[in-house]
């Protein structure tokens, strides 16, 4: 038996890296996972290697995440798992920041993960036995420690922290079983990073740039991301909840480090 063997989730931007290694991990740990994604090619793909269904979805619209859910709902009944995974990288220093890339970057790093909370626990909230179930949504280390280089990235990133907060103590407060917790990676082997790839060398950069960030001295692997996720999805994690799991391989204890190591000198 799988660890969470019967349950329904749903993953957002599950065609590739994060979300695709999510899918993958829960299918294989019992579940029945419906992803949703832009990329309709590769979401089809994804599911038909994992026995998934794939539903399109463009996290910026409300009407389309109200077609995605109900199709959850239509076929299963019950939603048990939600990961609000899709998500792009940032706008930029500030100066150089246009507000038309601004506002694109809020509504699918920040809106879209409000928007999946949304619509996410509305069908929790009619599960069998009364409301239950698990949010986690996928924020980044950046929104615990800015990344000075890119304001927009930061910015959204920590309103997915503090949304998961506020929706978490909510529903605790009311007595839902409902948990909502947030996950804060560092860099990880995505191709989120692709658009960044373009030569040898511009490669070679881009990764002497993320190992840096990371004390540990190498970037994650997805794998890792979703083992975190499986455990939050799991009756496991049932007293966890309005928390922040990072997997940085360090990066946050960076500055501490270094604050602690000043006093120490003297």
């Amino acid at each position: 038996m799988g660890r969470i063997d019967g349950k329904v989730a749903f993953v957002s931007g599950g065609a590739s890296g994060l979300g695709r290694a999510m899918v993958e991990r829960f299918a294989a740990e019992g579940a029945k996972v419906v992803l949703g994604d832009i990329n309709e090619a590769g979401g089809q793909a994804v599911a038909a290697a994992n026995g998934a269904r794939f539903v399109p979805l463009d996290v910026r619209d409300e009407a389309s995440w109200i077609a995605a859910i109900g199709v959850v709902e239509q076929e299963y009944g019950r939603l048990d798992v939600i990961v609000n995974n899709a998500g792009i990288l940032g706008t930029g220093p500030i100066e150089t920041t246009d507000l038309a890339d601004w506002n694109n970057h809020f509504a699918i790093n920040s809106t879209g993960v409000m928007l999946g909370c949304k619509h996410g626990s509305l069908l929790m909230m009619k599960n069998p036995g009364g409301p239950s179930g698990s949010i986690i949504n996928i924020s980044s280390n950046a929104a615990i420690l800015a990344t000075a280089s890119d304001v927009g990235y930061s910015a959204a990133k920590g309103a997915v922290r503090l949304m998961t907060k506020s929706i978490a103590g909510d529903f605790a407060s009311r007595g839902f079983a409902i948990r909502c917790n947030s996950i804060h990676p560092g860099p990880i082997d995505t191709p989120i990073f692709a658009p960044f790839k373009n030569s040898p060398e511009s490669t070679a950069a881009l990764m002497e740039s993320l190992v840096a960030m990371v004390p540990m001295g190498r970037i994650g692997r997805p794998d890792e991301i979703a083992s975190l996720a499986l455990f939050l999805a799991s009756d496991e994690s049932s007293f966890s909840t309005g928390s922040e799991f990072v997997a940085d391989g360090g990066g946050t204890c960076t500055m501490l480090s270094k604050m602690a190591g000043e006093r120490d000198d003297g």
